[in-house]
């Protein structure tokens, strides 16, 4: 197994009456007692550089776990979501070797065994190279996979002089050579920011591109129930637009609004076909009074909320 960083969840002080995530995150493992989900985080943003993109997601799981702590359990669905908390482990940092092909290999080592488990696993990026390092998860855990991207960009370039970048993830799963992509949908592109070449190589093998003018929240849950077994969600923040995401590598104009990203983000959890998720390209040092480390942090709130209802068999 490769090292992980400890990078514990700082809860703010309050009364007992008030436990917030931060409290309550691993509080009932030990003693051998294995976890429901995991959270791993990636800190790593060599392919945004590499991409041309403005750096800085490295410091993302920072953010996103500093904003996470802070939150409340859901009052309507307390006690489920605070057993899932409690039986959920924070399993720290891959350890960034500066060299990017090998930290995404540390994380997939670091996944596969929670995915062949199968544990819900919550990745925090870095950049949306993140995603190609959570897909050799599944393919250590010797498991095929349907990919849904929640994006305003296909990230499906071509390698740059070989080498892998934020814009390649999903190319690079598509075309592993272990075969375990089954499938691959983007949901929230943007027409002005998606060429026709990127849009036809997911089309032509047998994905789908759903545009941003053709998504509301009706239409998310229609995205899930079309993938076959095993889905990893990937949330790319710059799919949301510029006024509620401001801090992300490339930040997009007329992108999804905040409700149908997080009734992405809800259904993911919600969905028990959907075993693992990833959230990347928040940039800390571009946010705005952290706003868009709140949206990445309710993100994974709002999928843990969804696990917790989908374990206890609620609706």
């Amino acid at each position: 197994m490769p090292r992980l960083v400890p990078a514990p969840l700082h809860a703010p002080h309050t009364t007992g009456d008030d436990p917030r995530v931060g409290h309550l995150l691993g509080a009932w493992l030990g003693d051998g007692r294995p976890p429901r989900a995991v959270l791993v985080g990636f800190p790593v943003d060599d392919g945004v550089r590499l991409n041309g993109g403005r750096t800085g997601a490295a410091a993302g799981p920072a953010a996103i776990r500093a904003a996470l702590a802070r939150l409340t359990p859901d009052a309507a669905l307390h006690d489920g979501m605070c057993a899932l908390l409690a039986e959920t482990a924070d399993l720290g940092d891959v350890a960034a070797s500066g060299r990017l092909e090998e930290d995404q290999r540390r994380l997939g080592e670091a996944l596969a065994p929670h995915l062949a488990a199968g544990r819900f696993v919550v990745v925090l990026g870095g950049g949306h190279e993140t995603s190609f390092g959570h897909f050799l998860g599944w393919a250590g855990a010797e498991r095929d996979v349907s990919i849904v991207n929640w994006d305003a960009h296909a990230d499906v370039r071509a390698l740059r002089d070989g080498r892998a970048h934020s814009g390649s993830p999903f190319r690079q799963a598509l075309e592993h050579p272990s075969g375990r992509c089954r499938r691959y949908t983007v949901a929230g592109l943007l027409r002005h920011a998606v060429a026709h070449e990127h849009a036809h190589f997911v089309t032509k093998r047998g994905g789908a591109c759903v545009w941003r003018d053709e998504m509301d929240a009706a239409r998310v849950g229609r995205i899930y129930g079309e993938q076959d077994g095993d889905v990893m969600a990937s949330f790319d923040l710059d799919a949301v637009d510029r006024a509620s995401a401001p801090g992300v590598s490339a930040p997009a104009t007329g992108g999804l609004p905040v409700d149908v990203w997080l009734r992405a983000a809800y259904l993911a959890g919600r969905t028990p076909s959907v075993r693992s998720m990833d959230v990347v390209e928040l940039c800390p040092a571009h946010d705005r009074d952290g706003q868009t480390a709140t949206l990445a942090a309710l993100t994974v709130w709002w999928a843990l909320r969804g696990v917790a209802e989908r374990s206890a068999g609620g609706r």
